[in-house]
């Protein structure tokens, strides 16, 4: 009888499950939602990563996001090393920190100001401890299935109807606290339209992902986008675009600039961080200065702006800038969401896709959603058995049906072309 070594991945996965919670850091690693023993990945270049068995696989998760010119750029990596080299933080001000803010401003016209920090969650939970600071008032709205960081205000989950105020959904956050978050239906202008009636002057603001990214990639409707401007406009609050995902990634303006809606306030992660630790919100002049020390709303971070961080971020937003770069990345996302849905037609499986700049989103579902619950409503278990047959290809995707995908410039249409063969593989004996 001939043994089989065992896995690596295995082996770090049982190791780790002694000191870490769940023998990861962040819980959707951990594969449960698809179920088998999570990837240990040991290094990246270009388009593919390769795990602790030393399998390589062409990689569509791109560190959820920041990865947009591919692991290891040349460009990301020296720019990182002649940081590194003189010296790794100082906890005090530094001229790259000028050079990124001003880029930034320079590339999102809704930023008059901006603020670094080290998350996309320090970036929401600050936005709206600044909107509440700025308008006096307590109430926040968000929308189900829109993931906007861990803090306590954030992860709320809907009640029953429409409007409904929310309800904790995660142990450890006081009912109190997610009392003051309204949970809508995203893409609903109606419902959005009745709860300011209801609550108006109540509602510091509204936070949303323009372009859905965590359950799954779902597209805003014009009529949603318009009803978001105009209600927060008329009422008074703070429109919070959450660009972490968004930013940089759908276009070189992110979705605002795609969509063409002007927030009053926008928070940053992912691509302009460069795959390190680096993150943003600003936007109107007059709230940014509501932020200590000019104002009473306080926010303090001893690695905000870390000159490393920041480094990685400027040498990818230079690359993102070239000619041509998000028309290529596009380009991709359509070949590679196309493809895959011609395949599945052709063999009968009930499978549709959808991209938006270099993002993309794979349902098991006879039409694409445009809502959580429609969302709710696809096939997640067939997800699942595709997700692992793909990853016995050599294609690593999201282990989740709720997240979306990401194509970088490292990528090339033979990837593509690949990636699409080996769905047609798994579709031509799908049963």
């Amino acid at each position: 009888m001939t043994s089989h070594p065992i896995s690596q991945n295995q082996s770090l996965f049982d190791a780790s499950q002694l000191r870490i919670p769940g023998g990861v850091n962040s819980p959707v690693r951990a594969f449960r939602s698809v179920g088998g023993t999570p990837l240990f990945f040991q290094k990246g270049s270009g388009a593919y990563v390769w795990d602790a068995d030393g399998k390589r696989y062409t990689d569509y998760v791109g560190s959820w996001g920041p990865m947009i010119a591919g692991h290891c750029h040349p460009d990301v990596v020296k720019a990182v090393q002649d940081a590194a080299a003189n010296g790794l933080g100082f906890g005090a001000p530094t001229a790259s920190e000028l050079e990124i803010a001003e880029l930034l401003c320079k590339l999102l016209p809704s930023l008059e100001m901006v603020r670094m920090v080290s998350s996309g969650t320090e970036a929401t939970m600050t936005a709206i401890r600044l909107a509440r600071g700025f308008t006096n008032r307590s109430r926040i709205i968000k929308f189900e299935g829109c993931y906007h960081g861990h803090s306590d205000g954030l992860l709320v989950k809907a009640g029953s109807g429409a409007l409904t105020f929310g309800q904790p959904s995660s142990s450890g956050v006081p009912a109190e606290i997610a009392a003051l978050t309204t949970v809508l239906d995203y893409n609903d202008a109606a419902g959005l339209e009745r709860a300011f009636a209801e609550s108006g002057n109540e509602i510091a603001a509204v936070i949303v992902e323009p372009v859905a990214g965590n359950m799954n990639l779902i597209t805003p409707k014009r009529e949603f986008l318009d009803a978001l401007r105009n209600l927060c406009t008329k009422y008074g609050a703070v429109l919070i675009l959450d660009e972490v995902m968004t930013g940089f990634r759908v276009s070189l303006q992110g979705a605002q600039g795609y969509y063409g809606i002007k927030p009053d306030l926008v928070t940053l992660g992912k691509v302009m961080g460069g795959g390190l630790p680096a993150a943003a919100f600003g936007g109107r002049r007059d709230i940014m200065q509501c932020l200590a020390p000019l104002g009473s709303v306080y926010q303090a971070g001893t690695l905000s702006g870390n000159p490393v961080a920041v480094a990685a971020g400027m040498a990818t937003l230079k690359l993102v800038q070239e000619p041509g770069f998000y028309e290529y990345l596009s380009k991709l996302a359509t070949r590679l969401t196309t493809g895959l849905t011609a395949s599945a037609k052709k063999h009968g499986v009930e499978f549709c896709a959808q991209s938006v700049g270099g993002m993309f989103g794979l349902y098991f579902s006879s039409a694409v959603p445009t809502s959580y619950a429609e969302v709710m409503a696809c096939d997640k278990e067939a997800f699942n058995r595709f997700f692992h047959a793909m990853l016995d290809a050599g294609v690593y995707l999201a282990p989740s049906a709720f997240e979306a995908g990401f194509v970088s410039s490292a990528h090339t249409e033979a990837d593509i072309d690949e990636t699409i063969a080996a769905a047609d593989s798994i579709f031509s004996v799908w049963k």
